[in-house]
């Protein structure tokens, strides 16, 4: 686990900022596999998981599922047979917080568990 994936979420107030550009180009290195998406205007994070079958892809969802409520800051997951497509970004502000490059960087790592 890199150390990003070490670290824990803070609270996140409503008027907290979005990530700069600068800090941007420095956390995504740090999250190779993950894309950068835009929807409605709203900078995402995101990346397929690939698994042998549905169970697996399931067990995954889960094991990111506690590791949301643990840290209170919770994905979007679609679970489909043999892949699971996880999307993080911080909904109280409406973009990319610190907050989800860390969970990124611990739900690669719950990949690899």
């Amino acid at each position: 686990m890199n150390e990003l994936g070490r670290m824990h979420c803070e609270a996140c107030r409503a008027d907290a900022p979005t990530v700069s550009d600068e800090e941007l180009a420095t956390l995504v290195r740090e999250i190779p596999d993950w894309s950068v998406e835009t929807r409605d205007g709203v900078m995402q994070l995101e990346r397929v998981f690939r698994f042998r079958n549905f169970a697996d892809a399931l067990a995954f969802a889960n094991r990111v599922g506690e590791l949301a409520e643990a840290e209170g800051h919770h994905p979007a997951l679609l679970v489909e047979w043999g892949r699971v497509t996880v999307t993080w970004w911080t909904h109280k502000i409406g973009g990319l917080h610190r907050n989800d490059f860390i969970m990124a960087a611990r739900t690669d790592a719950a990949a690899n568990a």
